[in-house]
């Protein structure tokens, strides 16, 4: 390029003196344009042809500037933002676009400062001259773009309306703290709120309510997620509704159906509890979509106290805890947080997060229930085996003490299979050691574990490994159980019944009763249970002991063996041996025996 420019500028200057008129240098020009074209950086062509389309569609609105400021070159976005035209911005300097002198004067400094060896770029929020509305905040970057020859740079201006900057602002911050859904504020909003209550509401009451909807799946699996959706916006309008203007009451959609309402000022437990009551009243009426009356019935936990000293995340779980146990007392309602049961199940929990732990470090051993015959009181029929926890710090537990919380936590199948292989395994000693003075042990199953497909396979397993026969196991069973929903139980007992295992039935009343018939089980014992041994004290009415009888009587109709449990006294169980009762047990032969004991009771039997 060099060579050819210096060959050119020879031929240029040899005009012998003679100045070229105009027509006779522009042809001399282009032939030099044509013959210097192949040499230009093809890769300079191709970036100045990004910059020019990026320039030109950008929406923010740039000016090109000399190295004096003066702008020769804006785009239409500039334009736009200005009111005016693209050309009728190129000629004035970039400090004639300020709206006054105070802005132009600002304008003026960030264009010093790019000149500055280290100034590479100057923003501002000022306004600029809209050519229709005047004054127009806007948000200006001055920066500084490389010439083509080293060491050269001009300056460029970017500019962006302000007020829309900000309104676009404002919609993202709305979307991150409400929920898409029902327009309330978000868990987000919620954990914010709560926590500037606390620290700033000193002096005053702060409550928190959690609420849910109770069988909220039942409305999205059977009538669709999307009327699920319209009944979560009726219900959110319904609370918002109800709490408006109360008490500077605030709701919140946590997640699915979950809400939370943070109330703040002079209020009591009362208050916010009818409050609330009247909220779930309201949430009860249906709400009618396609032709559909909805109904959603909630729970509500409320937890009411002074802020001072008060923690977020205490409070948060307080609520929490009183919901649970609005829905586990039945739904529907609400429950105010209590610090009493809540010490108490704390305790409760403890337990039965060490249950796995306890199991496996043989901290759990069998405890018998004897039953024995009526008519000889010194035999033994069976035995009711079940489980002893042998806590280190809290002594003996019963059954009733953790299997509901292994039922929380998943252990009751551990422990029911626990409890059936040691059974049997006891029983296998005592046949060893016995013969046929040893007695049958029943178990009764825990509901998980009775309505488990393995359940067979379970029992054979055991009894092949301590090599006995399936009559010496009675499994009990209430009727919850055998009425499970799936039908599991029923199926389980007729293969176990094939097997030869013994299978009872508590019944408490002619209902229970019947159902043995009705669904052909194959029940061979039955124990009576509850109230309906309970009737045999002294006073007794009439009516209670005939139903009695005639409990018994359909009992022999059905050709089933009749014990009893929880019978107290001697004198019932005469009574009962009177009315045709085989067996029984309960504290009229003892509250509870050791695997000694039973074995004292064996050998007196056996001699």
């Amino acid at each position: 390029m060099v060579s050819l420019a210096r060959r050119w500028a020879a031929k240029l200057a040899d005009t012998e003196g003679v100045t070229l008129p105009p027509d006779e240098l522009e042809p001399l020009l282009l032939e030099f344009a044509r013959e210097a074209a192949p040499h230009l950086d093809p890769a300079h062509e191709g970036a100045l042809l990004r910059f020019t389309t990026l320039y030109a569609a950008s929406p923010t609105g740039i000016a090109l500037a000399d190295r004096e400021g003066v702008v020769v070159e804006a785009n239409a976005a500039l334009g736009k933002l200005l009111g005016t035209s693209p050309e009728l911005v190129r000629g004035r300097h970039l400090t004639e676009l300020g709206a006054g002198e105070h802005d132009a004067t600002r304008l003026r400094a960030g264009l010093l400062q790019l000149r500055a060896p280290d100034g590479e770029q100057y923003t501002e929020r000022l306004r600029l001259d809209h050519a229709q509305d005047g004054p127009l905040w806007t948000d200006v970057k001055l920066i500084r773009l490389p010439g083509d020859r080293p060491g050269t740079a001009y300056p460029v201006l970017m500019a962006t309306d302000a007020n829309e900057n900000q309104l676009l602002q404002e919609r993202l911050r709305h979307q991150n703290v409400h929920d898409a859904l029902t327009g309330l504020a978000n868990g987000t909003a919620f954990q914010t709120k709560l926590g500037s209550v606390v620290e700033t509401g000193a002096g005053e009451q702060i409550a928190l309510v959690y609420l849910d909807i109770d069988g909220f799946k039942v409305i999205n699996d059977g009538l669709g997620a999307g009327v699920g959706d319209q009944v979560l916006r009726g219900i959110a309008h319904k609370l918002s509704a109800a709490f408006a203007g109360r008490f500077d009451g605030e709701v919140f959609r946590l997640a699915g159906d979950g809400f939370a309402i943070l109330l703040h000022g002079e209020l009591t437990s009362n208050s916010v509890s009818q409050l609330v009551q009247q909220a779930l009243d309201e949430l009860n009426e249906p709400i009618y979509l396609d032709g559909h009356g909805i109904g959603a019935s909630a729970s509500a936990g409320i937890v009411v106290r002074s802020v001072r000293g008060c923690e977020a995340s205490d409070l948060a779980r307080a609520a929490e805890i009183a919901l649970h146990r609005a829905k586990e007392a039945g739904k529907a309602q609400w429950m105010l947080f209590d610090p009493e049961l809540d010490a108490r199940d704390r305790g409760r929990y403890q337990l039965g997060a060490v249950l796995a732990g306890a199991l496996e470090n043989g901290q759990f051993s069998l405890i018998y229930q004897p039953t024995v015959k009526l008519a000889r009181p010194d035999q033994l029929a069976a035995v009711n085996a079940g489980l002893r926890w042998n806590h280190p710090e809290r002594g003996e537990l019963d059954s009733d003490e953790f299997y509901p919380l292994a039922e929380t936590t998943g252990m009751t199948i551990p422990l029911g299979k626990w409890l059936l292989a040691e059974s049997l395994a006891a029983t296998a000693r005592w046949r060893d050691r016995f013969g046929e003075a040893a007695p049958d042990v029943c178990v009764r199953l825990p509901n998980r574990l009775a309505i488990e497909p393995d359940l067979v396979r379970l029992v054979k397993e055991q009894l092949d490994r301590h090599g006995l026969p399936a009559k010496a196991l009675r499994l009990c069973a209430d009727p919850a159980s055998v009425l499970d929903q799936h039908g599991e139980v029923l199926d389980s007992f007729a293969v176990l019944a094939d097997l030869g295992a013994q299978l009872v039935l508590t019944v408490s009343g002619s209902a229970d009763l019947e159902l043995i018939p009705h669904h052909r089980l194959p029940v061979h014992h039955v124990i009576l249970s509850g109230p309906v041994v309970d009737v045999l004290a002294e006073d007794a009415a009439e009516t209670d002991a005939r139903h009695l009888r005639q409990l018994v009587s359909r009992a022999k109709e059905l050709k089933l063996r009749i014990g009893a449990e929880g019978v107290r006294t001697d004198e019932q169980a005469a009574r009962l041996r009177e009315l045709g009762v085989l067996a029984a047990r309960g504290p009229f032969v003892t509250e509870s025996a050791t695997g000694d004991e039973v074995d004292e009771l064996i050998a007196r039997h056996a001699s």
